[in-house]
């Protein structure tokens, strides 16, 4: 197994988590000059739009504003595993994070429904959403249950199946273990799409691909590509399962640490941080592709019956959610 190299982007990254917990803001800490210094994780490496046009993106326009404020990254789960630094966002001990809507519905189970298959359309089916008013009562009962706030949300990329044999429509999911994120959408995504799930922690998935215990898998292109998936398996096939959504979120607790002014600049820098992200996986998705066509490494199947995914999805999810999570289920149709 290829083991990549990880080098830290920033030097505070070289710091353990335990060294973060410092007075002030949630888990960061400060400067000598009196600068606020928040610590801001994620789970995808140095080389990933998240990071690169995510998170530093983020950290670099703080830092312009002059505001007493300052970001430092934390990429590649150096804070935590995946599946644990939310947790610490609650806790106080991370100040921000980028992390899935179906891992945040392990808190507050409702906002899972944004990673349902074939919720939304598009990427700009999903902001146009996330931006109305139909939106803001998740949001705040989100940060009522939780304790965070969600500052906006990114565009992940769209989900596609990799395996070693091709995937055109639902019958051909049969027999093959696929791997899931462990959180109840995304079994239920499984169940929808007529998959069989096999769940495998995202720090694990390379070598359950490599070994056989798991057939296949599903992720946006660049995860497929910055992960080294494209290694293990022999074809990707153009689902569009899923329109990829990370929510960045912020704990409360360092939220109202902050002055009115540093939570303008915060709340900007993310927000004006979403359409540099989502040209950011676009152009990234285009290079990979034109990279994985020139040289083979995987094969691309772009054939596939999408509207079977889609209606067989649409219906399972209609007959399967109810209370909260369907009337969300069925706003985002609503905002179609």
């Amino acid at each position: 197994m290829r083991t990549p190299i990880r080098t830290p982007i920033r030097a505070a990254a070289l710091l353990p988590a335990a060294a973060l917990a410092l007075a002030g803001c949630g888990g960061g800490g400060g400067t000598g000059d009196g600068t606020a210094t928040l610590s801001f994780a994620n789970s995808y490496p140095q080389d990933h739009p998240h990071t690169r046009c995510g998170i530093e993106l983020v950290a670099d326009k703080v830092a312009e504003a002059d505001a007493g404020l300052a970001v430092d990254t934390f990429p590649d789960s150096q804070l935590g595993a995946n599946t644990e630094t939310f947790a610490s966002v609650m806790s106080g001990d991370i100040d921000l994070d980028v992390q899935g809507s179906a891992a945040l519905g392990s808190a507050y189970e409702p906002i899972g429904v944004f990673d349902a298959a074939y919720a939304f359309d598009d990427a700009d089916h999903l902001f146009s959403f996330f931006d109305s008013e139909a939106s803001a009562t998740v949001k705040e009962d989100f940060e009522e249950a939780t304790g965070a706030k969600i500052l906006d949300v990114w565009y992940f990329g769209d989900r596609h199946f990799t395996a070693d044999t091709p995937i055109r429509e639902p019958a051909d999911l049969e027999g093959l273990r696929m791997r899931f994120p462990d959180s109840p959408i995304y079994l239920e995504n499984a169940e929808a799409l007529g998959a069989e799930p096999t769940t495998v922690a995202f720090e694990e998935v390379y070598l359950a691909l490599q070994q056989g215990t798991a057939d296949g898998q599903e992720n946006p292109i660049p995860t497929i590509a910055g992960d080294s998936f494209d290694e293990v398996q022999s074809h990707v096939s153009l689902t569009s399962h899923q329109i990829g959504s990370q929510m960045v979120v912020v704990s409360g607790r360092t939220w109202e640490g902050l002055s009115a002014g540093q939570q303008e600049v915060l709340q900007q820098a993310v927000s004006d941080t979403r359409a540099e992200n989502r040209q950011c996986i676009e152009e990234a998705e285009a290079e990979i592709v034109e990279q994985w066509k020139a040289d083979g490494t995987i094969e691309i199947v772009d054939d596939v019956d999408v509207e079977a995914f889609r209606s067989q999805a649409r219906a399972h999810f209609q007959d399967s959610l109810d209370g909260e999570a369907l009337a969300l289920y069925e706003a985002f149709g609503e905002a179609r």
